[in-house]
């Protein structure tokens, strides 16, 4: 009985093993049946005839918006802070005394002073007589006249240090965030408020070294600023004479008004630079493009097939991108599925 079932059991064991190696094996050819099928199946994508047209190259770049004229507000002369003669935020006119430090000390040293030059000028004439009079030597009337001399510069950096007690705003603009109150003792180092000239705003921006020659004084940008849609216009009026060796740019600076109000100093900008206007361009949908190792390089179709061709692209804008070359007018060239795509790969492409 025992051999009895163990022969039953081998043949149980053969017929398994036989059924399994036979499921293996129509699987295996299946799936090459099925490999060799999409080898030869035809893709069907969608695709767009090249055709050239006039281009406005633009190039979008970011800048930042800084103010006309800004500066930090400081005393010259130290002492005590006798009066505040702005309002924090408001707007000021150029000349307008912003504040005024105590200048007692530097009043009575100045009448001193005054005294002094009195004096020393009563002498000067006298010596002037008496040198006439041949009664004293040119020498001793040379130090009367330098006696005189001292102390009218003495006098007069005196009124120069009272004048500098009265603090005045060099230009017109608004005034910031003010850091002293009345009795406060400052200095030089102590930050009083900043002064900014909102009225117009300069916006500078980097271009790449290749469109330096395309840029010129005088010419017109256009940007927007985070949070609006309105576009503003600003006019280059400087570009800098040199090209930044660690980034390869150029900076520019242009200037804008801000008569309304609602630019500010410190905020980003979103240019559009208006470059030279390309005739015949080849203009192509940006997910046409597929990058590689070396460059660029699209599909277009060539007798039923996929064809892989490489291309020079430069501007691109948020649908599209310029080609230099690789691609010429008549081209059908496919724009989906194109990361899938292989070369010589049998295709049908729906013209839009």
């Amino acid at each position: 009985m025992k051999v009895k079932h163990l022969v039953y059991a081998l043949l149980i064991i053969g017929l398994g093993g036989f059924i399994a190696y036979r499921i293996v094996s129509n699987k295996s050819k299946n799936d090459d049946q099925k490999k060799s099928g999409d080898k030869n199946a035809t893709t069907t994508v969608t695709g767009i005839v090249v055709k050239t047209a006039t281009f406005d190259n633009n190039l979008s770049l970011s800048g930042s918006i800084e103010a006309n004229e800004q500066i930090e507000i400081r005393s010259e002369v130290s002492g005590i802070v006798e009066g505040i003669y702005f309002t924090e935020g408001s707007h000021v006119n150029k000349g307008q005394v912003l504040f005024k430090v105590n200048d007692l000390e530097l009043k009575a040293q100045l009448r001193q002073a005054s005294t002094r030059e009195g004096l020393t000028a009563e002498n000067e004439r006298r010596a002037k007589l008496l040198l006439q009079k041949e009664a004293i030597s040119q020498e001793e009337f040379d130090v009367a006249r330098a006696d005189h001399a001292s102390a009218q510069a003495q006098t007069q950096l005196i009124r120069a240090q009272i004048a500098k007690t009265s603090v005045k705003a060099p230009f017109s603009g608004k005034i910031g965030l003010r850091s002293i109150s009345p009795g406060t003792y400052i200095t030089p180092t102590i930050l009083v408020a900043k002064l900014v000239n909102t009225g117009k705003l300069k916006i500078t921006f980097s271009i790449p070294e290749k469109y330096a020659t395309q840029v010129k004084s005088g010419s017109t940008i256009d940007f927007t600023v985070s949070g609006s849609t309105k576009v503003y216009s600003a006019k280059i009026y400087a570009i800098e004479p040199e090209v930044e060796v660690a980034t390869r740019t150029l900076q520019v600076r242009a200037i804008a008004d801000n008569l309304d109000g609602k630019l500010f100093p410190g905020t980003f900008a979103d240019v559009k630079l208006p470059l030279d206007i390309i005739k015949d361009a080849i203009v192509i949908p940006s997910e046409a493009i597929v990058p590689v190792q070396n460059g660029k390089k699209v599909f277009i179709s060539d007798m039923g097939k996929a064809k892989e061709v490489m291309v020079e692209a430069t501007t691109r804008t948020d649908a599209s991108i310029l080609i230099l070359s690789g691609l010429k007018a008549g081209d059908t060239l496919v724009t989906s599925g194109v990361m899938s795509l292989k070369n010589e790969a049998p295709i049908k492409v729906n013209v839009k």
